[in-house]
Formats: C-alpha cells, sequence, structure tokens
C-alpha cells in the first residue's frame, strides 16, 4: 500500500511539474533535456519504489501511474471545465502580423523561435500570418492571411 500511495504523490507532483515548465519546454525536447528526462525518471523510481526492488512492487508502481493517467484523460474529457486546469488553453502569439508580446513572454518565446516556428512553415514574415497560436501541446499554429 506503501507504493500505491508513493505513486499517487509522485504522479501529482510531476504532473504539476509539467504545467510549471511550460508547453514551450516540452513540445522540443533537446538532448540535454532528454538527459534530464531520464533522470527524473531514475530519481522518481527510487523514491517511487525505495528499497523494493520486486516484480509486485514494479507492478504496483507502474499500475498506480497508469490508471491515475487514465483517470486524468477521463476526467478531461468528461468534465470539460476542467480542462483548462488539466490541459492549459491555446494562447494567440501573433494577431495581423503583430507579436502579443505579453503573451510571448508568458509562454517564454523569443521572436527569434517565432521566426524560425514561421520559416518552417514557409512563412517569410511575421507579417504574412493572420494569428499564431501556441497550442496546449507547444507546437505554434499559423493560420496565414489570405492573399486577396
Amino acid at each position: 500500500m506503501d507504493i500505491v500511495i508513493r505513486g499517487v504523490i509522485v504522479f501529482i507532483f510531476l504532473y504539476v511539474l509539467m504545467r510549471i515548465v511550460g508547453r514551450r519546454e516540452l513540445s522540443s525536447l533537446e538532448p540535454f533535456d532528454l538527459i534530464l528526462l531520464v533522470i527524473l525518471g531514475d530519481a522518481v523510481q527510487q523514491g517511487l519504489t525505495q528499497d523494493d526492488y520486486s516484480m509486485t512492487g514494479a507492478i504496483l508502481a507502474v499500475g498506480t501511474i497508469a490508471i491515475l493517467q487514465v483517470t486524468v484523460s477521463w476526467a478531461n474529457f468528461h468534465f470539460p471545465k476542467l480542462r483548462s486546469i488539466l490541459d492549459g488553453e491555446p494562447v494567440v502569439i501573433v494577431q495581423d502580423g503583430k507579436p502579443i508580446e505579453k503573451n510571448l513572454k508568458r509562454e517564454r518565446v523569443t521572436l527569434d523561435d517565432l521566426a524560425e516556428e514561421a520559416r518552417k512553415q514557409n512563412i517569410a514574415k511575421l507579417e504574412d500570418i493572420k494569428w499564431a497560436v501556441m497550442e496546449t501541446s507547444g507546437e505554434i499554429s499559423f493560420i496565414k492571411k489570405s492573399d486577396s
């Protein structure tokens, strides 16, 4: 039972941590970020199971976290009011070719980052963008101004 309680605590901690870290950081993992995640996983495992290296302990730990993830997903689907808390909301970062500085700062996106993402989608200038939205996944969606 101790492992299940630890699993719940670790799940809540990691969920809150991932929301605090921000979507931009999670959407583009650099090699250092991947190494950090592996180390984080190992550190969490030690705190989760302590000295219990049995199959039962591993199954309880992984099962608890899996059940919590399914529960959060179910709650997200069935209770729309929870979605903004659990997943966040998309944020408009460019409107009619003008960057919204307040939103860029909140999402920790520089103008260089924004321009780079626009170039990846064959948009040469920010002035060509009608809307740019930072999605809950951390990706940026662009809607170009019409050519007419």
